[in-house]
């Protein structure tokens, strides 16, 4: 069984201030028992101690994320920071959640798949709430280190035994990667992350462009990486706008309008590179934490809900 919804105790009551304005607004943008309806397959024991409620826990996960803490940091400033308590409905007359805990729970969202329809969810909120602009999708990908050791080069690439999911890619840049690719479809202007797929780093960018469409945007923004037929049909499809990067062909070089047209669009799909940019340096993503793609789909989509809840509370 679970425990009750975490009302405040009578040490709650004589605790004035300690709150946190952000983690506030946060908590008014989501209808959460939505959110917790999606959580209620996830398994109580019928015996023994309560444990905790399941969207106790999904905050707690959201909590890592805007405050790039591991799960055993975590149980320790849940039960020093009053804010996290109130934020996650754990009363100080209560036991904290513990790190084992903490990463059980996340194994199951990743069983169940959950973390994808929390995803979703939260994304329709915050569309209801006019927060998503849909003037245009930037669309990109990032490399994404591996937590695995990288395995010896070798012809083919070379796979790692404890994450054999993880595959090399090489980087515009000459630098050979070992890990997963996140590609992401981000709404143009509130910089919320709308579509989001992982995949081994070795997927290219074409075989997921058309994925990254929602269909109520006006246009799509992407570089040359995902010029193709998917894309180019998804879009049609909808009535959105093309503007993906043009790319030179074998004896047909882009003309300087076709040059100029890229310039444009490279300005406007740039501002997906400080999404990246914040999430590997302030949210935890320059590095994979988990050991498969299952694994580490979950944790990087719950690391796009805090990162979408952050922006939202930012412009609300």
């Amino acid at each position: 069984m679970h425990r009750a919804c975490g009302s405040a105790g009578f040490a709650d009551a004589l605790v004035v201030g300690g709150g946190s304005r952000r983690l506030e607004r946060i908590a008014t943008l989501v209808d959460w028992s939505r959110v917790e309806a999606l959580l209620s397959g996830v398994h109580a024991s019928g015996t023994g101690r309560p444990s905790f409620r399941p969207l106790t826990l999904l905050k707690v996960l959201l909590l890592e994320g805007w405050y790039g803490l591991s799960d055993p940091a975590m149980e320790e400033a849940l039960g020093d920071r009053l804010s996290f308590r109130r934020f996650c409905g754990v009363s100080l007359d209560e036991r904290v959640p513990d790190h084992s805990t903490i990463s059980r729970f996340r194994s199951l969202l990743a069983r169940d798949g959950l973390a994808e329809q929390i995803f979703d969810e939260v994304v329709r909120q915050l569309d209801a709430h006019g927060l998503v602009v849909k003037a245009g999708t930037l669309v990109d990908a990032t490399l994404v280190a591996a937590a695995a050791a990288e395995p010896p080069r070798q012809k083919g690439g070379g796979r790692s035994e404890v994450d054999p999911e993880a595959t090399w890619q090489k980087h515009a840049s000459g630098k050979a990667w070992f890990g997963y690719k996140l590609h992401l479809g981000v709404d143009r202007y509130s910089l919320i992350v709308r579509k989001a797929v992982l995949t081994p780093a070795n997927v290219a960018e074409v075989e997921h462009g058309h994925d990254l469409v929602s269909g109520d945007e006006a246009a799509v923004w992407a570089d040359k990486g995902y010029v193709g037929p998917r894309l180019r049909a998804r879009l049609a499809q909808d009535g959105i706008r093309d503007r993906t990067q043009q790319r030179a062909q074998r004896g047909h070089p882009l003309t300087a309008r076709q040059k100029h047209r890229n310039v444009l669009i490279g300005r406007v799909r740039g501002r997906i590179e400080g999404v990246f940019g914040t999430l590997k340096r302030s949210y935890g993503l320059h590095r994979m934490r988990f050991m498969g793609l299952a694994r580490n789909r979950c944790a990087t989509l719950l690391t796009l809900i805090a990162w979408n809840l952050g922006r939202a509370a930012a412009r609300a």
